[in-house]
């Protein structure tokens, strides 16, 4: 396939050299009582605003934060604590105006000088964003002289700080964070170097519809964990009680398996899970997948499954992750997703996880197994996009 990153320039190669150069960000961070639980996405970011600095830019960020409701307090969806950790990370000052745009924020940002940086407010406090809002686009536009986009996370949106405001500058591009993203996720979908290993996990079998579909075409090994092999071991018959199943999806989960037994691929399904009665349950009970108790629910795979599954690894070149193989943030029912996390780490193939849950459950399974993993998106929703081959607003926009 065509390198994703056709005809985009990254801002390695831009004129930003003493210039107010906008960098949209992602600094939707998970946020607890006001305190930032994960700084990820901010220190992910650090690489394009430090370059920019360094190349005495005046740097103007811009992210969202969650989804406020117009007319609602929507004070905890603030960008404050997201300025004041960015300011410890550089160790320097980070200027933040009160909103995104208008007088005290151009007054904030013509004041600043090279090589200093302001954190505009959340954007999305202003509906026009999400609306992508050509007249909000230019308001934002004529504050800056080049745009940067570094916002993976951000990119299958066609929001205006996304997508239309790229188009009012003629120098445009990519930061390192979007750049090293495309670049990881090419390498899994395009010509993947084989035996390609894919693990899918998560609750549901519709949400990933047209993921399945794409991985069929190249990789030798689909292995399936989570709620949705429910789906898939009731398609074969197997009476899941009172898991969760999609009973509406049985028919596709079979065509799913035909397809695969069609392109040769191998599906590789729990042959053991650990139930409960509940989501709260203590503890749970390991049963083989043709023995699930009456009115329990399986919430893991279990030790045989991840034992099977991580053979798998082995002699895997490739291997994709995205969604976990059970209810992890709970302790009964996390062996199966953090087992599964560090046969993947140990591995010595390319080795990508797709976001969202799979890289909280990553970072939860301790150890130092994130820095094993080759590449960790820090986008759920623009990565499985991008897998399915869609193209992504924020993305296209940049080319040219």
């Amino acid at each position: 396939m065509s390198n994703l990153l056709d005809g985009i320039r990254t801002i390695r190669d831009l004129p930003i050299d003493n210039k107010r150069t906008f960098i949209r960000v992602d600094f939707n961070v998970p946020m607890e009582d006001g305190v930032i639980t994960d700084d990820l996405r901010i220190r992910e970011a650090l690489p394009t605003i430090k370059h920019a600095l360094e190349r005495e830019s005046r740097v103007i960020l811009g992210s969202h934060m969650g989804r406020p409701k117009p007319g609602k307090d929507n004070s905890k969806y603030s960008l404050e604590a997201c300025g004041i950790r960015l300011a410890e990370l550089l160790d320097a000052e980070v200027h933040m105006p009160d909103d995104c745009f208008g007088d005290a924020a151009k007054k904030v940002i013509f004041d600043l000088r090279a090589g200093q940086v302001c954190l505009l407010e959340n954007l999305r406090f202003h509906p026009e964003e999400e609306a992508d809002d050509e007249a909000f686009a230019l308001k934002l536009s004529e504050m800056a002289e080049v745009y940067v986009n570094d916002a993976f996370g951000a990119v299958h949106r066609a929001h205006a700080s996304v997508h239309r405001m790229a188009k009012f500058f003629r120098d445009r591009g990519c930061g390192f964070l979007l750049e090293k993203e495309i670049a990881a996720l090419s390498k899994v979908i395009g010509q993947p170097e084989r035996p390609y290993v894919a693990i899918l996990g998560g609750a549901k079998v519709s949400d990933k519809i047209a993921v399945v579909e794409t991985l069929l075409k190249v990789c030798d090994t689909l292995v399936i964990g989570g709620a949705m092999a429910n789906t898939f071991l009731a398609a074969k018959r197997h009476n899941m009680q009172a898991s969760l199943v999609e009973e509406d999806k049985l028919a596709l989960a079979r065509t799913i398996l035909e397809k695969a037994d069609a392109a040769k691929v191998e599906v590789d399904l729990p042959i053991d899970v650990v139930v409960a009665s509940s989501t709260q349950a203590e503890e749970g009970q390991v049963v083989a997948i043709n023995a699930v108790p009456s009115g329990k629910m399986a919430l893991d795979i279990g030790p045989k499954s991840i034992e099977r599954f991580s053979k798998h690894f082995g002699s895997a070149k490739t291997i994709f992750w995205n969604g976990p193989m059970g209810l992890f943030e709970r302790a009964p029912f996390s062996n199966g997703t953090f087992g599964v996390a560090r046969a993947m780490a140990s591995s010595s193939a390319f080795t990508v996880v797709g976001g969202g849950d799979s890289a909280a459950a990553v970072h939860a399974a301790g150890d130092g197994l994130a820095a094993k993993m080759s590449h960790i998106s820090t986008g759920g929703g623009a990565s499985l996009e991008l897998i399915e081959g869609r193209k992504l607003p924020g993305v296209e926009v940049l080319r040219g």
